[in-house]
């Protein structure tokens, strides 16, 4: 499942970083002397403090117990000769902010390409835990020990839906960390990251946890950790620690417009790594818990437009044929409201709480449908990905809401894998605004299907406010509220 923006701002996750650093240069700044500032007032001795003060953590003493279970990874892999799309190890010129970063050096030859990131142990036989995109791709594996010990090391397994993966290295009695518990942690906690970015090893930097629970578009399930801690190029698969020197993250994004540190870090919990490390280890394979919707979450428009008092819970856009999802009677405009007695506060909310689910579970789901609450039961099913392709364009007919409309062929129908729906041909005004585009395909209007123009006029025809359309996109689906004229 992905969560896209109303903007359609953010694609699937590209490679940013490329190319190897020659040296890291700092920028003086020369700033004029302070004019006199006067004493801060006193606080009323009736003010009180909310949150008793807390120290800071002893980051020294975290770094020196775990910097030697804190290793380097390099990676050798060929580079085809046409790179079109710059696969799994990075694409120049990829302009997208939010990336995956580990750091791509070019090699003597041109289609052997190197790539370096981090990664840390876990057991003491040699279990280390990293990133899927490091080694995704890779022919050649190398660990790199703070001690300069270096191994040749196994992929036991990579799973990209989750971005973890294993690797194994010949070794004994070597140092590891330790393993904390990601969902204790609290936005404002103190927070670690060693690693080695632009191959500067064994570097320590802090933050606190920024936010929880985020989910970022072409990344499925995970609730990613959102931090402040500075991560660059050579930072991913390396560990994030909590202020008691406990791993409770894998450093694994940043949201950069230049492919450094911005201040927008995201690490994969460490209770979602050791859930995929421990199928790998038995297994060899991953298999992810999958409910077959497609949802987004809810604005105050939208629960108006629903009916319901809050904007909280997943609203459904898409419902895939055949699916756990189908079979328990979930429907395109229902609103999931509880996933096992859990409250449902977003769509990411519902990707994490699915995602965490073993394919074959038996789950209860509280839906808002028509007005009321209604309870469904499904059993969980295990993932796969549905493609839907882009409609053609055609012959324009306007419509009523700001937009110009016509219905699909029965070819573009087929190739969109929809029963029905109009095509965008333009679009002005409330639409506009609201983000459709030319070659939009509006498939319901609140929550039910539409196959004409004329069915569309009439559906809006007692509506004096706004509307939800539901948009399909290229492969995504979404709903987006639109203001009547």
């Amino acid at each position: 499942m992905e969560l896209r923006t109303k903007a359609f701002r953010f694609s699937a996750v590209g490679l940013l970083a490329v190319g190897a650093a020659t040296g890291l240069y700092a920028q003086a700044v020369l700033h004029s002397p302070a004019a006199p500032v006067s004493p801060a007032p006193t606080p009323s001795p009736t003010a009180a403090h909310l949150v008793p003060p807390t120290s800071a953590p002893n980051y020294r003493a975290i770094v020196a117990e775990n910097q030697a279970a804190v290793v380097g990874i390099t990676t050798a892999g060929v580079m085809p000769a046409a790179n079109a799309e710059g696969p799994d190890f990075g694409a120049p010129g990829d302009e997208n902010p939010l990336s995956q970063f580990f750091q791509n050096m070019p090699a003597p030859h041109p289609r052997i390409m190197h790539a370096q990131g981090s990664g840390f142990i876990i057991s003491p036989d040699g279990l280390v835990l990293t990133n899927a995109h490091v080694v995704n791709g890779a022919k050649q594996v190398t660990v790199r020990l703070s001690d300069h010990r270096e191994f040749k090391a196994k992929v036991l397994g990579a799973d990209r839906s989750s971005d973890i993966a294993v690797l194994k290295i010949d070794g004994t009695a070597l140092p590891t960390v330790q393993l904390g518990n990601s969902d204790s942690l609290g936005v404002g906690d103190y927070v670690l990251a060693i690693g080695e970015p632009f191959g500067l090893e064994e570097t320590a930097t802090a933050g606190i946890v920024s936010a929880k629970g985020r989910t970022l578009p072409g990344d499925g399930y995970v609730p990613f950790i959102q931090t402040d801690a500075a991560v660059n190029p050579g930072n991913s698969g390396g560990p994030l620690f909590d202020s008691n020197g406990a791993v409770v993250g894998i450093n694994a994004q940043i949201y950069s417009n230049s492919g450094g540190y911005e201040g927008v870090s995201f690490a994969i919990p460490i209770n979602i790594a050791m859930q995929v490390e421990n199928q790998i280890v038995k297994t060899g394979k991953v298999a992810h818990a999958r409910l077959g919707v497609e949802v987004q979450t809810l604005d105050q428009s939208l629960a108006d437009s629903f009916k319901l008092k809050t904007p909280n819970g997943a609203l459904v856009a898409q419902v895939v044929p055949d699916s756990a999802a189908a079979h328990a009677g979930i429907r395109v405009g229902d609103v999931i409201l509880k996933f096992n007695g859990h409250p449902v506060v977003d769509a990411g909310q519902l990707s994490a709480d699915v995602g965490v689910a073993t394919p074959g579970d038996q789950a209860t789901i509280e839906i808002w449908r028509d007005g009321k609450t209604q309870t469904v039961a499904a059993t969980i099913g295990e993932t796969s990905t549905p493609s839907v392709a882009k409609a053609s364009q055609g012959p324009v007919e306007q419509g009523r809401l700001g937009l110009a409309l016509r219905p699909l062929s029965p070819e573009e129908r087929q190739q969109a894998g929809v029963d029905g729906g109009l095509m965008v041909e333009a679009a002005k005004g409330h639409a506009a605004d609201a983000g459709i585009q030319p070659g939009d395909v509006v498939l319901s209007v609140d929550g039910n299907p539409v196959q004409s123009v004329e069915q569309l006029r009439k559906m809006i025809g007692s509506h004096e406010a706004q509307v939800a359309l539901l948009i399909q996109r290229g492969n995504t689906r979404l709903f987006v509220p639109v203001g009547l004229g």
